[in-house]
């Protein structure tokens, strides 16, 4: 009887309804320990037995075998990473709708109107970004000082 005592606790700890076991605590401390160790070790070999010498060759732009030519800056800035950023920051946030479609019977009127909330939210952002010029990825007009300030 007293192992099936035993089994019947280390299930119910397993299972959510009390602490893990002390074997379960011992063996993640015992991997993570190693995997730290793994990766400092790694890390030192590659820093110990690298070399460290330097030339006017490495230090040099590469791109694909091509010597490089002329200016590497851009007449027009392109905000490319200001609509990689909005795309993630709405892409991140399209989870949360998709996450209520899947369970809007579950959620009733409530969460119909929490979601409604935060569409409308998305929307006034969005409407925000396009006003503020985020998404104009055309020429912009060069001011001058005696041309009035766009606002």
């Amino acid at each position: 009887m007293p192992k099936l005592l035993v089994a019947t606790n280390a299930a119910a700890a397993v299972s959510g309804n009390g602490p893990p076991p002390f074997t379960s605590l011992l063996t993640f401390g015992i991997y993570t320990i190693i995997a730290v160790g793994l990766i400092g070790v790694l890390l030192f070999l590659a820093w110990f037995l690298g070399q460290r010498t330097t030339s006017q060759m490495k230090s040099e732009p590469y791109e694909s075998g091509i010597s490089p030519t002329g200016q590497a800056r851009l007449g027009e800035p392109v905000p490319f990473y200001l609509v990689a950023i909005f795309f993630i920051v709405f892409d991140v946030e399209m989870v949360f709708v998709v996450s209520w479609a899947v369970a809007y019977d579950l959620l009733g009127w409530a969460g119909y109107l929490q979601i409604t909330f935060f569409i409308i939210i998305l929307f006034l952002g969005l409407l925000w970004l396009w006003k503020m010029g985020g998404l104009d990825w055309g020429p912009q007009p060069r001011r001058t000082e005696s041309s009035p300030e766009i606002r």
